[in-house]
């Protein structure tokens, strides 16, 4: 039994990888050619020419349409963004297979490069993003606060990765980097979903496809981090972690809280029509699976007797229970102080819920581990301090005899 669950997780973190990896490497000349039509108009794009023949030419035509003048304003800052984003999708690998492969000087190498890249590369999103209002922005306000989130995001999970290496938690470390990259695997799978969306939903502009995708992105990149974390740790136990912060109570009152987040997106969804019961759809069903997937890892971590294991899945099926609470006052948020319109504001809060919360899940994750090895240290501080004292006494009393 236990040969045949190493072969399985081995042959699951071999499929894991092999897939990071087609799916960086297919979309780092996509990400690095991009905007040159932009500059110099005619110019190749590749994901262009795959865009137009997977959906339409005309698809693409009114894409190109809709992000022309923002784009223009922006377009040093946002070329520098695409082209290192291109080069964040081969860092990335890299960075995993180096690890895991304990190659720890070219891991660490390809770590530095890959941080600097991300703080340059966010830094042009940055720009793109200060310089163009909500309402103007590439498929509207709604992306654009997604996108604005992302990048947050993506920059202090790769800042908090650098303090938990820097500070000796490579398990924490491995977490936030893993998180960070999950964000970044918003942009090719969201161009997976240009392809595939509009044979499932004939007749839609890019800006609605958008709107879709938006829907379940952030929880599934946030999903694929935490398999991943798990598929790289497969320790029962960890060192400074005991007990739970996640007992049934905290669990049930989660899932009340979901419950109550749904019918409030229910509610405000099935109010816009057709477009609002296809956008409720592309939320609910992800938010399910991902949800029985969290359930499933929990119960077969707590079977073999893994309290480590079995704390992380609880965390996060926690953070994804107050998902929907958290999209429901977002939407408030957003159509109150921002002005948004009422199905703007729920995409944006759906969008943005659920990667939020994962972000907060490695917070108290890291919390903990923090709080029991400071909790270890002062434990072993006592016994420590008495040794010295004995054998300082004992010196002292040799010293003197007669």
């Amino acid at each position: 039994m236990g040969r045949a669950t190493g072969a399985r997780t081995r042959w699951g973190r071999i499929a894991a990888v092999t897939v990071t990896v087609v799916v960086c490497l297919g979309y780092a000349p996509i990400a690095m050619t991009e905007l040159w039509p932009y500059a110099r108009p005619g110019a190749p794009a590749l994901g262009e020419w795959l865009l137009g023949r997977a959906v339409s030419p005309e698809f693409v035509a009114d894409a190109v349409r809709d992000r022309t003048g923002p784009y223009t304003r922006s377009l040093v800052p946002l070329i520098v963004h695409s082209v290192l984003g291109g080069l964040l999708m081969l860092l990335g690998p890299a960075q995993l297979l180096s690890a895991v492969r304990r190659r720890i000087r070219l891991h660490r190498a390809a770590g530095i490069a890959y941080a600097a890249v991300v703080y340059v590369s966010m830094a042009g999103a940055a720009v793109y993003l200060a310089r163009t209002p909500p309402g103007e922005a590439f498929s509207g306000a709604a992306f654009w606060i997604v996108l604005a989130t992302i990048l947050t995001g993506t920059v202090l999970a790769v800042t908090f990765g650098i303090l938990t290496a820097v500070t000796g938690l490579p398990d924490l470390h491995q977490r936030w980097m893993l998180l960070g990259y999950g964000y970044l695997m918003t942009a090719p799978l969201l161009r997976l979903e240009w392809g595939a969306l509009p044979a499932l939903y004939p007749g839609l502009d890019l800006q609605a496809v958008n709107r879709v995708a938006l829907m379940h992105l952030g929880a599934l990149v946030v999903l694929g981090a935490l398999l991943a974390s798990r598929a790289l740790d497969r320790r029962a136990d960890h060192p400074f972690v005991t007990g739970g912060w996640c007992p049934a109570p905290v669990l049930a009152g989660a899932h009340l809280a979901a419950v109550a987040g749904l019918l409030w997106l229910g509610r405000g969804f099935l109010e816009h029509g057709p477009e609002g019961r296809r956008l409720l759809l592309a939320h609910l069903v992800p938010y399910v699976v991902i949800a029985a997937v969290l359930h499933l890892g929990a119960a077969r971590a707590a079977r073999r007797g893994a309290g480590w294991a079995r704390e992380e899945w609880r965390t996060h099926l926690v953070a994804l229970c107050l998902a929907p609470a958290l999209a429901a006052g977002t939407e408030v948020v957003c159509e109150r102080a921002l002005g948004l319109d009422p199905l703007t504001a729920l995409v944006a809060g759906a969008g943005i819920s659920s990667g939020f919360l994962a972000f907060a899940a490695n917070v108290v994750l890291s919390l903990r581990v923090l709080h029991g090895r400071e909790a270890a240290r002062r434990r072993s501080a006592p016994a420590v301090a008495t040794t010295s004292s004995t054998a300082t006494t004992a010196a002292s009393t040799a010293t003197t005899a007669p």
